[in-house]
């Protein structure tokens, strides 16, 4: 060994994915500094550390060793300075294209629309880094940035992966941007021939366009003959252990370009923004663990806490990773929504009768009396059973408030989860004809919904909170969204207040926020500012700093607290 130590690449080493490390052994005092500069080292009893081959960890190792040299083989030391020269290239030709140089790209096919310039700049950090999230706001046409990635022939054939109810939007804006180019809706979950396509007529082709639910059925004949893969809100991957995150996953590793597009990256806690990054890239963030060891820590509820979202949403930005721009930044303002939160009235009677069922679950909960699977399933009753309570107590009096809107204002969206509310809601509000877009409906059914609400049959459109993600043209219809049921994720209110602040919208978007002072709803809205502080940090890191309350990470052991509080 040499006076400060020996650094050596291994293939396939510690762990179960045989992931290539850098082996470093050197003298205690050059150990304890290395394991101070770089947080993803995992330690060993015979005093040796690795850490991942990635593009970073290389450029990170070549700046260590101008401190102190090692011992390495000629070979090693070639692979580590490419690497991280290619770490540095990229980093350069991101900040040159985000302060508005043009890469020279040759062979690019033109699309028939003319593409803004923020929309050209994230086609091309895609092409330049070949990975991308894409989180600008919500209108800001994420779908037509990510088809531009076809503009280099390289790029297809391409993947468009998408939710339940928006495959035929996509199909639409391939055929306004590149009619040229054969898209095609996987019709069936599992593989069949496209020779046997009557609309492709014998042709391959050139984008395919799926849902998530599709996916896992698909992965193993996609994988490797796809060049090109855009998972459309893709907050939908971060859930690791789904089995389309890991369809997703297999795909993406054998694609030349990844984008993941969504203005909501992250709908809870901080970790989530791990899971969809290393879907786009594997390396970026490390594992899990190491990802937790550096930027967070676990909760008793699995999540991961991020500790400085601020720290984490800079460096994903700075090294080109994600990119969101905020429609003042672009120049497409549009008149600032208006969030209203109102207290409302509910059936005290009604909640208590509903929620006598709730108690022994409750102190479970409190108590942790059972194993734990006895006590995540009490969880779940809980949750499940306190919300509906809550938003059956108070449907009679948000069918008031709508009514009160509706004096006013020609059409409101209403927003609500459960089935036995929108039942009251669909009595309660007769009059005015009310059409559903939620859980219940096919896709016909939901397009049957939408014209209704279009013409003057109907002046309120029920949507589940979860359901139209990514949908267009509401912002022609309404101006007001009222929230007569509350999401646990702040960010699911965001997209749907989105699906009416789009361009063409002439008028502030009003949100009302019906929250009533007992049940579940208090606990909903505590839960909601703190996942907001994680979440906001993260997206816009330069936005104003927002300070951390209380942990409230146990929401249902809370709910439980408040059901036994209230007993």
């Amino acid at each position: 060994m040499s006076v400060n130590g020996t650094i050596t690449y291994r293939e396939g080493w510690h762990d179960a994915e045989k992931t290539p490390v850098w082996e470093i052994e050197a003298r205690p005092d050059v150990m304890i500094r290395l394991k101070r500069l770089l947080p993803r080292v995992h330690t060993y009893r015979t005093g040796k550390i690795t850490v991942r081959d990635t593009r970073e960890v290389c450029r990170d190792l070549a700046w260590i060793l101008e401190r102190y040299p090692m011992e390495m083989s000629e070979e090693d030391r070639a692979r580590l300075e490419a690497s991280a020269a290619a770490h540095i290239r990229s980093e350069v030709a991101v900040r040159a294209i985000l302060s508005g140089e043009r890469p020279h790209l040759e062979g690019m096919m033109e699309p028939v629309r003319e593409p803004r310039d923020y929309q050209l700049v994230a086609s091309d950090v895609v092409l330049t880094t070949g990975r991308l999230l894409l989180t600008d706001d919500v209108g800001l046409g994420k779908s037509f940035s990510g088809l531009l990635t076809a503009r280099d022939p390289e790029a297809l054939p391409m993947l468009v992966v998408t939710l339940t109810h928006l495959p035929e939007q996509w199909l639409g804006e391939l055929a306004e941007t590149f009619p040229m180019l054969r898209g095609h809706i996987l019709r069936k979950g599992t593989p069949y021939a496209f020779s046997k396509v009557r609309e492709l007529k014998g042709h391959e082709p050139h984008v395919l366009i799926c849902n998530y639910a599709k996916l896992a059925g698909w992965a193993d004949h996609l994988a490797g003959n796809i060049r090109t893969v855009i998972f459309d809100e893709a907050q939908e991957l971060r859930r690791t252990e789904s089995l389309k995150y890991v369809a997703a996953a297999q795909i993406a590793d054998g694609a030349r370009y990844r984008i993941g597009l969504t203005a909501t990256p992250i709908y809870n806690y901080g970790g989530e923004i791990h899971s969809v990054i290393s879907a786009l890239d594997n390396d970026a963030l490390g594992t899990r663990e190491e990802f937790i060891r550096e930027w967070g820590h676990s909760m008793p509820n699995g999540h991961v806490m991020v500790k400085d979202p601020k720290a984490l949403g800079a460096y994903l930005k700075e090294s080109g990773l994600m990119l969101g721009r905020t429609r003042k930044d672009v120049g497409r303002e549009l008149p600032a929504d208006i969030r209203v939160p109102h207290t409302i009235e509910l059936d005290e009677h009604l909640l208590s009768e509903m929620s006598k069922g709730v108690l022994d679950l409750a102190r479970m909960i409190v108590d942790r009396a059972g194993s734990k699977a006895e006590v995540f399933k009490a969880a779940g009753d809980l949750d499940w059973q306190m919300r509906r309570a809550t938003g059956v107590a108070k449907a009679r009096y948000v069918a008031e408030f709508v009514k009160m809107i509706l004096e006013s204002e020609d059409k409101v969206v209403l927003f609500g989860w459960h089935h036995d509310v929108y039942s009251i809601w669909a009595e309660a509000l007769s009059e005015f004809n009310p059409v559903f877009y939620t859980g219940k409906q096919s896709p016909a059914a939901k397009r049957s919904a939408l014209q209704a609400f279009e013409s003057k049959d109907s002046r309120i459109l029920v949507m589940s909170l979860r359901s139209g993600a990514g949908l267009d043209g509401l912002e022609k219809l309404s101006r007001v969204a009222v929230f007569g049921e509350l999401d646990w994720s702040p960010y699911i209110h965001h997209q749907c207040i989105g699906r009416l602040r789009r361009d063409g919208q002439p008028d502030p978007v009003v949100a009302y926020f019906l929250v009533a002072d007992s049940g579940s709803d208090p606990v909903v809205a505590e839960v909601l500012n703190l996942k907001r502080q994680q979440a906001e940090p993260i997206v816009d890191p330069f936005g104003e700093t927002m300070h951390l309350q209380a942990d409230t990470t146990d929401r249902v052991r809370r709910l439980a607290e408040q059901v036994l509080r209230g007993a």
